[in-house]
């Protein structure tokens, strides 16, 4: 197959991340006609939702299998999708909009992160309080939120060291990260490494494209009352069209929700009732 979306999904005992994949492609199906995906998880996917995903990929050796959060498989898509094109998303996500047009442009380039994220009001994210790792180390500005790939000589140099970084992750974090160095592992930083070592920077990512996403943590929101999660402050709601509206704004692009308690059972019966 040619090109399509594939998710890495394993489940902790706080989030139901397969759970969250499904309502994504449910979200893609609805706004994106004749859309492949694909989920590559070990945890059982419901039965109503198969009908979503064209392949139901297993994790044969789960680097995560020890971790709370298990984030350490990403790397492994590269070597699982179906497609020779394929579009990664975090599974907490919602797409709003018809991107089909975003695969012309996506393939001008080998692999692409998105480095610009947006408010629920479409104001363009400045802050960079979340961002301190790559802005004292001067990392690339690189999203996992959505990025691209070919399979490519290219890519598969940057997915084997991305590999390496993922296996050692907290030698590679004091090398290439000093200041502010994160005691967790993280995609976004990994990535970034990897992209750093390699010299690609401008290669990966354009800051002016106009390809990004809704990025809902709440210190991002631009409120001078900033509460823990923005589920306690601004009201959700789906609408009959299939419409997410947040503070009776609606979102018109791929929405990043970030809380687990955005996706009550309301939301979810809402979009099922849409797109299904």
């Amino acid at each position: 197959m040619s090109k399509g979306f594939c998710f890495v999904a394993q489940n902790n005992s706080s989030t139901d991340y397969v759970k969250q994949a499904c309502i994504l492609a449910l979200s893609i199906h609805k706004f994106n006609k004749n859309q492949k995906i694909s989920i590559i998880t070990n945890d059982k996917v419901p039965e109503k939702y198969k009908i979503l995903f064209d392949k139901i990929i297993p994790i044969d050796v789960d680097d995560s299998k020890n971790e709370e959060i298990k984030f350490q498989n990403r790397y492994k898509v590269f070597q699982l999708t179906p497609y020779k094109k394929t579009i990664v998303m975090d599974v907490d996500m919602l797409v709003m909009r018809d991107i089909t047009n975003w695969w012309s442009y996506l393939n001008n380039y080998d692999l692409f992160f998105t480095s610009n994220v947006y408010t629920y009001r479409n104001e363009k994210v400045t802050s960079t309080w979340h961002r301190k790792t790559f802005v004292e180390n001067n990392l690339p500005n690189l999203y996992n939120g959505f990025w691209y790939f070919k399979k490519t000589a290219f890519t598969k140099k940057y997915f084997t060291l991305l590999e390496i970084i993922t296996k050692n992750w907290y030698t590679f974090y004091k090398k290439y990260t000093p200041v502010a160095t994160q005691k967790f592992y993280s995609v976004d930083v990994s990535s970034a490494i990897a992209c750093k070592i390699l010299g690609i920077e401008k290669e990966v990512t354009d800051k002016n494209s106009f390809v990004n996403f809704v990025h809902m943590k709440p210190k991002l929101q631009n409120w001078n009352d900033v509460p823990s999660k923005w589920t306690d402050k601004v009201s959700s709601s789906v609408n009959k069209n299939g419409n997410l509206f947040i503070d009776n704004i609606m979102q018109d692009k791929i929405f990043h929700y970030v809380e687990n308690e955005f996706l009550t059972d309301n939301i979810i019966e809402s979009i099922e009732q849409c797109h299904i």
